[in-house]
């Protein structure tokens, strides 16, 4: 039993490891930018390999540069709690769990439909980050212990800055800053409600919005979507910028 008890200190001690190097990254993110995230790098290998030169767009913009219009409207559109919550909406989850657990019932455990995933800002960001798109209960389990991680050591703002300037936004495009010019040709300060909400709208499917190749599998009304954020854009709250974010 002295080779099982190794092991299992082994695999203890791999993922302590882990969580410090987790711990160590997200305090470093506290006042420099991110350069990439693991989903980033998984979709420039997916489209470059090898290559030198890669259709990657991603420009940082600071959080006091992104137009209100457009935070509003991903509020609405992705956790419109998200500067109320803690990090994870336990209800939202509830339904996801009940949702995934119907859809595997009827189409077996083998099926390949997407699952619902129930998740805040916040835990998109985690995965995001640090994680694959694999489904499964251990990288869910690290998902949110990450997502705790981020709510304990970096303030709202921050989150939301660093979501705004790392989600995918299309295939190769990432980040407002990108998505703003690709889409639109002009900066993120100077997005008005309606091209807000059509950004806002596409980040369920960002790859369906931006290419119709990748729609063959998807059903994805975006001008409905659009319209409802539109609707919505005005209940939603922004925190007050902090001193230290309007001056990054």
């Amino acid at each position: 039993m002295r080779w099982l008890s190794y092991f299992l200190k082994c695999v203890l001690g791999s993922l302590l490891a882990m969580q410090i190097y987790f711990v160590i990254q997200i305090g470093v993110w506290t006042t420099l930018n991110p350069s990439s995230t693991a989903f980033q790098r998984s979709e420039q290998w997916r489209l470059c390999s090898w290559h030198l030169s890669c259709p990657i767009q991603k420009t940082w913009t600071p959080y006091n540069r992104i137009s209100a219009n457009v935070k509003r409207a991903i509020l609405v559109s992705e956790d419109d709690i998200f500067f109320q919550h803690k990090g994870v909406r336990v209800e939202d989850m509830q339904k996801a769990w009940e949702k995934n657990k119907e859809q595997a019932h009827q189409h077996g455990s083998q099926s390949k439909i997407a699952l619902r995933g129930g998740s805040t800002i916040t835990q998109q960001l985690a995965k995001n980050l640090f994680l694959s798109s694999e489904q499964n209960y251990f990288r869910k389990t690290q998902e949110l212990i990450i997502t705790g991680l981020l709510e304990l050591m970096l303030t709202k703002q921050r989150i939301f800055e660093i979501y705004l300037n790392s989600v995918e936004w299309g295939e190769g495009v990432f980040g407002i800053g990108a998505a703003s010019v690709h889409y639109f040709g002009v900066s993120p300060e100077n997005l008005s409600r309606e091209q807000a909400a059509i950004l806002a709208a596409a980040l369920p499917a960002p790859k369906c919005f931006d290419k119709t190749q990748y729609c063959r599998r998807a059903n994805f009304n975006f001008p409905a979507r659009q319209d409802f954020i539109l609707e919505n854009m005005d209940r939603v709250a922004l925190a007050p910028v902090p001193q230290k974010a309007a001056s990054r």
